[in-house]
């Protein structure tokens, strides 16, 4: 994608069915979609980034248990609301923080800002490859028949959701299961990725005000990565559509 209308018309027409809405009223959806980026792999800014996320995890961890975490807590409670045991399959954020004591991975530079940016504002966020979409966005309550492509004993496998299980998907399939649990591969970032989509996933006691620091820290973060960077945003909750962003 090259011209930014392109990429804000993708994120207009994201969606999030009445069904996840009935579930968790509160939810919000921040989509933030970036084109124009040089790609690369993991490099010193990105390693600097995902060093001061350990040290906010640590001082964090200090004095409660990851599960105690208020935002943590919130999406334990919505993953038992679809039938998920979040105690075997953690949300996205509980994951990172688990693994900010030993260190957070790293993957490519667009992947380390993204789990820095995660674990710095205690918020899932996901990052898929916009070029590998087909069609726009959609987080639904699965019929069980979506294909899902994943990596299963270390060998390619195509899976499907529970019934009744939130899920991201497009036209071709689950993007990411348990809301923001395990993302697939064909649209995973790559080292090679120019245009990517980022899903911030909030539930109260998040703040709006909140959720849009955390996408303006991304946006910040994004920008840096080459001078061609265009950014498009939208949030999507219960009380309306979905209030479009201009292009940054």
């Amino acid at each position: 994608m090259t011209d930014p209308g392109t990429v804000q018309e993708f994120l207009d027409g994201g969606s999030v069915d009445p069904a996840v809405f009935t579930l968790r009223p509160d939810y919000r959806a921040a989509l933030l979609a970036a084109d124009g980026i040089v790609p690369g792999g993991s490099d010193a800014a990105s390693d600097a980034l995902l060093q001061q996320a350990e040290a906010a995890a640590r001082a964090a961890l200090a004095d409660q248990r990851v599960e105690d975490i208020p935002h943590v807590a919130a999406w334990r409670d919505a993953y038992r609301a679809f039938g998920a045991k979040p105690q075997r399959t953690r949300n996205s954020l509980e994951a990172l923080l688990r693994r900010a004591e030993a260190g957070l991975p790293r993957v490519n530079r667009l992947t380390d800002i993204y789990n820095a940016v995660s674990v710095l504002h205690r918020v899932p966020l996901g990052g898929e490859d916009l070029g590998s979409y087909a069609g726009a966005p959609r987080l639904i309550r699965a019929t069980g028949t979506e294909p899902f492509d994943t990596v299963a004993d270390g060998v390619s496998a195509v899976e499907h959701p529970e019934p009744g299980e939130v899920v991201w998907c497009d036209d071709a399939g689950v993007t990411c299961r348990r809301w923001n649990w395990r993302q697939g591969r064909r649209t995973a970032l790559r080292d090679d990725t120019t245009a990517a989509l980022f899903i911030l996933d909030a539930l109260e006691p998040m703040t709006d005000e909140a959720l849009l620091a955390a996408a303006d820290d991304l946006a910040a973060h994004l920008s840096r990565l080459g001078p061609d960077v265009r950014i498009a945003r939208r949030v999507i909750r219960a009380d309306a559509a979905g209030a479009a962003g201009a292009p940054g």
